[in-house]
C-alpha cells in the first residue's frame, strides 16, 4: 500500500528518509507516462535496477542507464534525495527564507553545499510563464543595498558614493491585484527600461497604476494610466495606489535583512524569484508549494562554476 504524501515538515523528513520512497515519489511526478530515457527519448521502455536505483533503456541501440535526477537541478549531486527533498520542502515553505548556514545545520552538510543547493532550488522557483497580467496592475521599483546607517565609517566611505539609490541595485516589479507578482533586476529607471518590463508582463490596454516617476510617462500610450504623487504626500487616490507592490517590497527586504543579511548584486535575482514564488503561492498548502517546486525541477542545470562565475 502506497504511503500517503507528507503534510508537515516532520512527516516529509520521515517520508523521504527511505531513498526508494523518495525516488518513486520524484519519478511519479516527473514521468506520468513512465520513465523517459534522456539519451534517445524513449518513453516507458526501461526496466528498473533496484539495487542502484536507476533505469536501463530497453532500446538496443541505446541501453542508457539513467536516474531520476538526470536532467534536473539534482543532477550530478552526490547528495541523495533524502537530503534534497527536505531541502526543497524547507525553502518552499519558509516565510522569510532560510539561510545556507541554517540549512547546512539542519541537513548535516557544509554551508558551501547548502548554499549551492539553495541556488539550484531557486532556479525551479522562477516564474517561467509567458502569460501576461491583466486587470489592474501596480508597477513600482525599489533599491536593494546596504543602508549607510548600519555601516562602519570606513565601509561607508568605500561603498556609498552618492545619495538615494546610488550604488544600489534596482528591482522593478508588477502586481496584478488579486493575482501574482513579477519582478526582475534592471540596470536603470529610464522610460525605455521600465516600458520594456511593463510590455513584457502586462497585457495591452490593461490599467496600470504607478507613482509619478518620469520614467512611467509613456505608460499612457498603451495602458489606462493612473498615478499618485508621493512628493506631495499622496499615496492613495481612490482606487489608485501602489500599496500592493510596496507590500511585496517590504516582504523581500525583510527576508534580505533578517535572513540573508548580505546579497551580491549578481545573485539578487535568485532571491527575488524565491520571494515572488512564496508570495504567489501564499494561499497554497505546504505540500502544494512543495509539489509546485518539484514540478519545475526538470530542464534546469546549474554548475558550481557557473554559479560562482568561473565557467
Amino acid at each position: 500500500m502506497e504511503k500517503p504524501a507528507p503534510r508537515t515538515l516532520i512527516e516529509a523528513i520521515r517520508y523521504f528518509e527511505d531513498l526508494d520512497v523518495a525516488t518513486a515519489f520524484l519519478a511519479k511526478m516527473r514521468w506520468e507516462d513512465g520513465p523517459v530515457c534522456d539519451r534517445c527519448g524513449t518513453v516507458d521502455n526501461a526496466y528498473y535496477l533496484a539495487k542502484r536505483r536507476v533505469w536501463k533503456c530497453k532500446n538496443g541501440k541505446c541501453s542508457r542507464q539513467f536516474s531520476v535526477k538526470v536532467g534536473t537541478i539534482f543532477e550530478d549531486s552526490a547528495l541523495g534525495l533524502d537530503k534534497w527533498l527536505p531541502a526543497v520542502w524547507l525553502i518552499a515553505n519558509s516565510k522569510n527564507g532560510i539561510s545556507s548556514h541554517e540549512l547546512g545545520r539542519a541537513l548535516g552538510v557544509t554551508q558551501k553545499s547548502a548554499w549551492f543547493m539553495l541556488h539550484r532550488i531557486r532556479l525551479a522557483m522562477q516564474t517561467g510563464t509567458f502569460e501576461k497580467l491583466t486587470g489592474i496592475a501596480e508597477v513600482d521599483e525599489t533599491f536593494i543595498g546596504g543602508a549607510s546607517t548600519f555601516m562602519h565609517a570606513k565601509q561607508r566611505t568605500e561603498k556609498i558614493t552618492g545619495t538615494g539609490g546610488t550604488d544600489k541595485t534596482i528591482v522593478v516589479g508588477v502586481l496584478e491585484r488579486g493575482g501574482q507578482v513579477r519582478a526582475e533586476v534592471v540596470p536603470d529607471r529610464k522610460a525605455g527600461t521600465l516600458m520594456d518590463f511593463i510590455r513584457e508582463n502586462v497585457e495591452d490596454h490593461a490599467t496600470v497604476y504607478t507613482d509619478s516617476h518620469k520614467g512611467y510617462a509613456p505608460v499612457r500610450w498603451n495602458y489606462e494610466h493612473g498615478m499618485t504623487d508621493h512628493s506631495l504626500g499622496e499615496y492613495v487616490n481612490g482606487v489608485i495606489h501602489t500599496n500592493g507592490i510596496e507590500n511585496f517590497w517590504s516582504i523581500l527586504k525583510r527576508s534580505i535583512k533578517g535572513t540573508y543579511i548580505s546579497i551580491v548584486p549578481e545573485h539578487l535575482i535568485a532571491y527575488v524569484d524565491e520571494r515572488a514564488f512564496a508570495f504567489n503561492n501564499r494561499k497554497d498548502t505546504d505540500l502544494g508549494r512543495f509539489r509546485a517546486v518539484l514540478s519545475e525541477v526538470a530542464n534546469y542545470r546549474l554548475t558550481y562554476a557557473e554559479l560562482t562565475g568561473k565557467a
